[in-house]
This record gives C-alpha cells, structure tokens and sequence, in this order.
C-alpha cells in the first residue's frame, strides 16, 4: 500500500474509530503537518522495533476524540501510532 497525506489521514481515522468503537464522523482531524523523522520508525519504534538511523520524510497526524488527543505517524509506506495505552503501534507497514 502506498500513502498520500489524504489516504493517511483517512487511515488514521478508520483505525482511532475501530480502536473507540466510534464512527469515523466522531473523530476530528487536530492538524496534519509534513515532517521529518530521525529514522525509519517514523519515531515510533514497536517493542522491541529495530529501525534504520536515516531520515524519514512524512506526515504527523493529530486527531482528537472524547477530548483526547492521538498521535499518528506516516509516510508513504506505513502508519503508526505513537503513545497508545503507553506503546506504539504499526497500523499499516
């Protein structure tokens, strides 16, 4: 699968309302911002994630639900998700 920032968001969003058990339409899109991460992880390593020390150019998605506030991460390879009950997830890679 390959991603544009628009097929991104459109993930991000697809995965929170699944992770929420909530519609798509309750999830709010905060900001989407280009980005550089310092490796290939996207700076979102999965436990126990090698990732190789280069740059990595893509998108940092915030969105919000119930108050809160998710951090996604993509590039147009994969989808992660940082932070989520205190670990990070590879949505799609």
């Amino acid at each position: 699968m390959s991603f544009d920032k628009d097929s991104a968001v459109k993930r991000a969003k697809q995965d929170l309302a699944e992770r929420l058990k909530l519609n798509e339409d309750d999830i709010k899109v905060d900001s989407v911002s280009s980005k550089e991460f310092s490796d290939m992880s996207l700076g979102a390593p999965a436990d126990g994630e090698m990732a190789a020390q280069m740059i990595a150019y893509g998108w940092q998605i915030s969105l919000g639900a119930g108050g809160k506030s998710y951090d996604y991460r993509a590039d147009k390879y994969q989808l992660r998700l940082k932070g989520y009950g205190g670990k990070n997830h590879v949505i799609v890679y």
